[in-house]
């Protein structure tokens, strides 16, 4: 990871880290705390039916109401080639819990003063890792529309195993090619880890600190979370739960050019100790790292109407969910299925973490939720129905050219929609290929297609082609994300395309 502009502030050595999590090993309760009137058998037997049926490595499993943990306990192995338990204290891959651990730090800057929320984030990037936009000014990509996906950047994740290269690179490589807005600022929630990848480089430049070390000190010392850290710091690699896909297979460990979306790990002992801080009933043994005015803005929706998801600054947030108002976060990668669901009208926290893939970690916060909250009662879900035959409108149907723009090349695109719905894509002098199951919504043309692009990063994987493209008059612009075919996943990395019909006037 680059160095921020300024110096870094020494952070604590290994032999200090290490003594620091033997020590809050060691005051770590030697049993699960045992539910305390509340009846959960029915959660457990789904989570041993998940195990013996499934496959699922490990489950664990903190619930607070009231202000207090009233449940807490692990299931299955953690480990299983190293025969080490679940426990509600076992360090667990978080996925995208992470983003409201990273939103959080992004809050204790700007309530300190040290950034302005409504700022540009290029103000706080070094001038090699700049935000690019294709689609209006890149100074409308503030640090609060990156917060709530609103900024433009586009789809993007990408997996570095173990033994299998050179690792990450640097955060400013990694905005320079993939921290673009594809699509115009403010206007459209995309779900973005490289948008969070921006923030945790945020962090670096602004505090000075490295974005491990700001955490550490910052969020997870002062609220009690001894088991939490981004990666798995020195002292409790014995301890953290082992990644395992959906064959039952060992997944070998991986890392982020994205940390600040993905990486961190918590215990689901400490992921509910942080639900409890920000649903404003911190434990007597917690410090308040924001002020009731920052967290009560990041559980405010940011998205615009008719988004597909609802998302505040850092938080998932639904006003129905299973008759309550709810923020949390899930999180899903190759070996990680997490929830972290906040009930602040029944005053509960819910918190499972998950070693497997599927972990069906939300079927079992839902089955709690049912146990711990009185009148919380989930639909049946519909049967899924097969999709419309897509028939393209009139505007739609013609031949269009352009091309995509990737981080080192362009290339030439020619594309045929016919009247019948089938459509024709091909890129450069390759050949054509059918855009399978294509679909219109609210003006977005969405399919799938198979080819390659040729850049270094991408070309290293077989990889199908997304396309995401907003039909807007005689021109289609948006995203096309190649992503990798491989188990376990490797990369979803999108590019700009912009097409234009043949025939129409440029603007």
């Amino acid at each position: 990871m680059c160095r921020p502009n300024r110096p870094l502030r020494p952070a604590p050595t290994g032999r200090v880290v290490g003594l620091l999590a033997l020590t809050a090993l060691i005051l770590l309760p030697a049993a699960p705390v045992a539910a305390q009137e509340v009846d959960v058998q029915e959660v457990r037997t789904l989570i041993h039916d998940l195990i013996r049926d499934e496959g699922l490595a490990s489950a664990a499993v903190s619930v607070a109401r009231g202000g207090a943990i009233v449940w807490e306990e692990g299931f299955g192995w953690a480990d299983r080639e190293r025969q080490i338990r679940a426990t509600p204290h076992t360090p667990y891959s978080l996925a995208s819990i992470s983003k409201p651990i990273t939103a959080t730090a992004i809050m204790i800057l700007s309530e300190r003063g040290e950034l302005d929320l409504d700022a540009p984030a290029n103000r706080y990037l070094s001038p090699t890792g700049q935000i690019r936009s294709f689609e209006g000014d890149a100074a409308a990509v503030t640090v609060r529309s990156l917060l709530s996906h609103t900024g433009g950047l586009p789809l993007h994740y990408q997996f570095f195993y173990r033994g299998e290269g050179d690792g990450p690179p640097p955060i400013d490589t990694s905005i320079h090619r993939y921290g673009a807005a594809i699509h115009r600022p403010g206007e459209r929630y995309v779900y973005s880890n490289i948008g969070y990848g921006v923030l945790n480089r945020i962090v670096e430049t602004v505090s000075g600190r490295s974005f491990g070390e700001f955490s550490q000190t910052e969020i997870f010392a002062p609220l009690g979370m001894h088991r939490s850290s981004l990666d798995i710091r020195p002292g409790l690699e014995e301890y953290a739960a082992a990644r395992y896909g959906n064959r039952q297979e060992r997944i070998p460990f991986y890392d982020f050019d994205h940390p600040g979306a993905s990486a961190y790990w918590a215990s689901a002992h400490d992921l509910v100790r942080f639900g409890l801080f920000h649903n404003g009933q911190p434990l007597t043994d917690q410090r308040l790292i924001l002020g009731d005015g920052a967290r009560s803005a990041m559980q405010r929706l940011e998205t615009p109407p008719g988004s597909p998801r609802g998302y505040g600054l850092g938080w998932i947030v639904t006003d129905d969910h299973g008759g309550h108002r709810q923020f949390g976060h899930s999180g899903g990668m190759p070996g990680v299925s997490t929830q972290l669901q906040i009930y602040p009208d029944a005053d509960v926290v819910i918190a499972v973490v998950t070693n497997g893939s599927p972990g069906r970690a939300g079927a079992i916060a839902n089955a709690v939720a049912e146990a711990v909250i009185s009148g919380f009662e989930m639909p049946d879900s519909p049967s899924p129905s097969p999709p419309e035959p897509f028939v393209p409108p009139t505007g739609l149907v013609g031949d269009w050219e352009g091309a995509i723009e990737t981080w080192d090349r362009q290339i030439p695109v020619t594309m045929e929609v016919m009247a019948d719905g089938a459509i024709h894509i091909r890129l450069g002098n390759g050949l054509t290929a059918l855009v399978n199951e294509p679909q219109l919504n609210h003006g977005v043309l969405r399919g799938e297609f198979l080819g390659t692009l040729p850049s270094p990063d991408m070309v290293l994987r077989p990889h199908a082609l997304l396309l995401e493209l907003s039909l807007e008059g005689n021109r289609l612009q948006g995203a096309v994300t190649a992503r990798s075919t491989t188990n376990p996943i490797h990369f979803a990395l999108s590019s700009r395309l912009e097409l234009r019909k043949n025939g129409a006037a440029s603007r």
